[in-house]
């Protein structure tokens, strides 16, 4: 006679294994679905494509759940943004890769727009302000973007996610001083990019 584990999808065998008691497995629905809006904004910083970010994004999902969903919550943060790290950087090295050898398969990523995206909003303060406003995120953005991957990580990590220092150590696996040493630079290099802005 099959056991009825047999009969359960992967993210159901995966939250049972990991997880003791339906109150455990809803604490790490909650903490994923608490990240991963941000965990998708980090990942489409670092690849530019919202396809490939969602990727990156679930496939961390997973191996979190696989391997940390039963540790203390107080240590998920750091541990979430590690995986994550690790998918990116495993991206990053892939791409690389495949823009040796396959450089000129590339399509446009332009020739592809959103019908719903191009719909007026109705509660839109107007044009001057919506052009002020994608100007500045535009900026910030490619400003994120001209930043090297370690102070990219520090600004994200401390100043969006709210990580202390130890943690973000912990998830960029580095120093304390390390982090530090990234974050001002990263401030001090995207206060040069975005003086236009002030």
């Amino acid at each position: 006679m099959l056991a009825d584990s047999c009969f359960m999808s992967v993210p159901e065998r995966m939250c049972a294994a990991t997880a003791t008691g339906t109150e455990a497995t809803r604490t790490v629905e909650r903490f994923l679905r608490d990240t991963e809006r941000r965990a998708l904004r980090m990942a489409e910083l670092a690849t530019g494509n919202r396809d490939e970010a969602l990727d990156l994004v679930q496939d961390a999902m997973f191996g979190f759940v696989r391997h940390y969903s039963a540790r203390e919550p107080g240590e998920w943060a750091p541990l979430f943004w590690r995986v994550l790290d690790s998918r990116i950087h495993d991206w990053r090295r892939r791409q690389r890769v495949r823009g040796r050898w396959l450089g000129w398969f590339e399509r446009d990523a332009d020739a592809d727009e959103d019908p719903i995206a191009a719909a007026p909003d109705p509660y839109e303060p107007g044009p001057l302000a919506r052009l002020a406003d994608r100007e500045a995120s535009r900026a910030l953005e490619s400003a994120l973007r001209a930043l090297p991957l370690r102070q990219r990580q520090a600004f994200l990590l401390r100043l969006w996610e709210g990580l202390d220092v130890a943690a973000t150590a912990t998830a960029m696996r580095c120093s304390e001083g390390s982090v530090k040493t990234h974050l001002f630079r990263a401030l001090g290099n995207l206060r040069t990019y975005l003086e236009a802005h002030r």
